[in-house]
């Protein structure tokens, strides 16, 4: 009986079509009495890598077959990564708390996006020793008693010594979500423009909140503003503003495109702190490029599209207080500087403080004090 190659399936898989009649007799020769060596060495290596190849499949297929997807074209959550990594129970499918496929968008009341910059790690530093979790299973604990989600965004740089570092810095604390734009170049509207739509594509929240790197935050108090009901699915909340529109180039905040705007700003937020509604980032989500005017100042620029799409407009001075209160929210040295002045100093000065870290979400009811 012939010998059947490794390389083919063999005869008893695939039984042989023609009858026994029709087969032509084998004819046995003097060479075919020893196997070659070369051929027995190449079959042998064949079959290894057959049997590797098995046994890496089987071990896929046991394991959990959801992928998860915490990736969006060069968008992606480092923390989900991480998190659902190393998860292989119900919890990789029950990231924020609630049960279902690790798949879908993780729904939270809202997702916290700290915009920094590349070079900005000790302002990053300052936040993990203060109010912002230094450890993947600290963050998750604040997701599960705040419903917020928070991550560090932050874009690319053509430096490859920075992206060493920053890599360095994404896999010590899984805690950033990594957007496709060029830290050099992009202006400040359209990283925050790049923010949301990511912010969007990745998690699904009722509000979606933009927060500088220099602000002193309380996550519990934020929450409770969140959660706060409201008629109006279109809203844009926070320390509103108006003022003369700058168009002299050698002053601060200049506006080259003032000539559309006349000679004052319309209402509109700071730009450290606010939050805009999941239907209003939801159109900006959607939005054709280049079909939103991008102005010189991210908090005019902002401003703009909430006046085009007739959104409520909800002012809440406890976003930029400029010390901390019993009723604080964002902490910033407002309008001396655009955040903290010497914010990696002032973060831990401001957390030493009773009122600023210790303090209750709500202030004592007057009634509780008679």
């Amino acid at each position: 009986m012939p010998r059947s190659s490794p390389l083919l399936p063999s005869s008893d898989n695939h039984p042989y079509s023609k009858s026994e009649k029709t087969k032509k007799p084998f004819l046995s020769s003097p060479h075919t009495s020893r196997t070659p060596l070369p051929l027995i060495v190449f079959s042998t290596f064949c079959l290894l890598i057959g049997i590797s190849g098995t046994i890496f499949s089987l071990l896929s297929l046991s394991r959990n077959q959801s992928t998860p997807v915490f990736r969006c074209g060069r968008v992606h959550d480092t923390f989900r990564g991480h998190y659902l990594s190393t998860s292989h129970n119900q919890r990789s499918s029950n990231i924020n708390g609630v049960a279902g496929n690790s798949l879908d968008r993780p729904k939270f009341l809202g997702f916290v996006g700290i915009l920094t910059e590349i070079d900005s790690v000790d302002r990053r530093n300052a936040l993990r020793s203060t109010w912002f979790p230094s450890d993947p299973q600290g963050l998750l604990r604040l997701e599960h008693a705040t419903g917020l989600a928070f991550r560090f965004v932050i874009g690319r740089s053509k430096d490859a010594k920075k992206m060493a570092h920053l890599n360095e810095e994404v896999e010590k604390y899984k805690d950033f979500m990594r957007i496709d734009v060029d830290e050099e170049y992009a202006s400040p509207p359209y990283k925050t423009l790049a923010f949301f739509i990511a912010a969007f594509d990745l998690f699904e929240a009722d509000y979606y909140v933009k927060v500088s790197d220099d602000i002193y935050l309380r996550p519990d108090r934020l929450a409770t503003l969140l959660a706060k009901e409201r008629t109006e699915s279109r809203t844009y909340i926070g320390c509103m503003k108006k003022g003369p529109v700058i168009t002299d180039p050698k002053m601060k905040w200049y506006e080259s495109q003032g000539h559309l705007i006349g000679n004052e700003y319309f209402l509109h937020a700071y730009a450290p702190l606010y939050v805009l509604s999941a239907e209003v980032v939801a159109s900006l989500a959607t939005s054709r490029n280049n079909s939103l005017r991008i102005f010189s100042n991210e908090d005019v620029t902002i401003g703009s599209w909430m006046l085009a799409m007739n959104v409520h407009h909800e002012d809440n001075r406890a976003i930029c207080d400029s010390r901390c209160t019993p009723t604080s929210i964002g902490v910033w040295d407002i309008p001396k500087c655009s955040g903290l002045c010497n914010p990696a100093a002032r973060l831990k000065e401001l957390h030493e403080s009773s009122m600023c870290s210790k303090s209750p979400t709500l202030p004592p009811d007057e009634d509780d004090d008679r």
